[in-house]
């Protein structure tokens, strides 16, 4: 069983809840505890990955406590990327104000599966970056690296 204060800020919904009999209360009781389940459920990330914008259902510090920013996301699936070549992928995102995560994965011709941005730790120039510009997200491959043969990149986002 998980307890903390009541006044702290938690996701876990008791199983049993006892209501009064007094109507008076009930009231009361009925809203706390549909407070308490619509908060539960809001705070749930929504796990559902597309190619167009989405809200993840993440909730970011605002400029006050009482105001929080939304967190969007968008994937974008590409193609071929060759050694020591770069791709842009046009982002069409208005209005970011900041990325909270910026990730992906990609199959090279190697047949290996590697994480985006990829570091290796022994070359360089095996590595594959990436960036967000105003317009595209650039995912540059490694001069030594392995040609890409596909991949995608996902983009979490704050807008005003």
């Amino acid at each position: 069983m998980t307890s903390s204060p009541p006044n702290s800020i938690g996701f876990y919904l008791p199983e049993n809840f006892t209501y009064t009999l007094d109507e008076a209360s009930l009231h009361n009781q009925m809203n706390e505890i549909y407070q308490k389940i619509a908060r539960a459920s809001n705070a749930k990330e929504i796990a559902i990955y597309e190619e167009s914008e989405l809200v993840t259902g993440q909730r970011f510090p605002g400029a006050t406590p009482q105001v929080k920013r939304t967190g969007y996301r968008k994937v974008f699936l590409f193609g071929a990327i060759a050694a020591g070549s770069a791709l842009n992928i046009a982002h069409n995102i208005t209005g970011i104000t900041e990325i909270t995560k910026l990730y992906g994965s990609c199959v090279t011709n190697v047949v290996d599966y590697r994480p985006i941005p990829y570091v290796d730790v022994t070359a360089v120039t095996n590595q594959i970056s990436i960036l967000l510009s105003g317009l595209n997200i650039i995912v540059s491959n490694g001069a030594t690296a392995p040609n890409v043969t596909l991949g995608m990149v996902i983009c979490e986002y704050l807008k005003n």
